[in-house]
């Protein structure tokens, strides 16, 4: 009877399309992302959720909303479930960031997020996405299901935290296709959740629905 989390990346925008980096701008889903979320949501529906919980960001509002249709539930905004803020770097395509600041853009494909400056670290961000977390689990009953629908790279390194796993780990997992989902199975009692706990079972990463539009690769 352990409790389930199914954590959802966001539709595909044009932000996304041309890799600019969105951090906490607030960019709507495109036409295959919003393609994407409806053929993303019978998918998580099939997982009987009981609470879906979303960043307050347009793209991953935007996408709950369709998992809220479709599971009949409620859909509780939260700011600890946004994106890492890239800070100075915002808007910004990689193209661009590793042309102008060559250094920083190595460290930051390394995944040493503090060479961004005035963003977020992992640690950070690692931090108040699991303090929300803890909020969701709490609120589960054993045996429940709760999605929470966010932003590649926060889902990584939540991902890792909740595994009990170094930060740096991240590095070693493929990014997250544009709704694509985590599945996570609770190991024991998450009343005292600390970042580095091994407190859940990874039982998927990026499961995709077989009727969504692939994104295309970006040449």
């Amino acid at each position: 009877m352990s409790r389930r989390l199914v954590l959802l990346r966001h539709g595909q925008t044009d932000w996304n399309a041309i890799g600019r980096g969105q951090g906490h701008a607030d960019v709507e889903i495109n036409d295959l992302g919003h393609d994407q979320a409806a053929a993303a949501a019978p998918v998580i529906a099939a997982y009987e959720p009981s609470a879906l919980w979303t960043s307050d960001l347009a793209r991953a509002r935007q996408t709950a909303a369709y998992v809220a249709k479709e599971c009949g539930l409620e859909t509780v905004l939260d700011a600890r479930f946004r994106e890492f803020d890239l800070g100075q770097r915002t808007g910004l395509t990689m193209a661009e960031y590793a042309e102008t600041f060559p250094a920083e853009y190595a460290d930051f494909r390394a995944g040493h997020f503090t060479a961004v400056p005035g963003g977020e670290t992992s640690e950070d961000v690692s931090r108040r996405f699991t303090a929300g977390l803890r909020d969701v689990v709490t609120a589960l009953s054993p045996g429940e299901t709760g999605v929470v629908v966010s932003h590649g790279a926060a889902l990584k390194v939540a991902t890792i935290a909740l595994l009990g796993w170094p930060v740096g780990h991240s590095t070693g997992f493929q990014g997250l296709d544009n709704c694509g989902w985590v599945v996570l199975d609770e190991l024991e009692d998450l009343t005292d959740l600390r970042v580095d706990q091994g407190n859940f079972r990874l039982a998927a990463w990026n499961l995709t629905a077989p009727s969504a539009p692939a994104t295309p690769p970006r040449t």
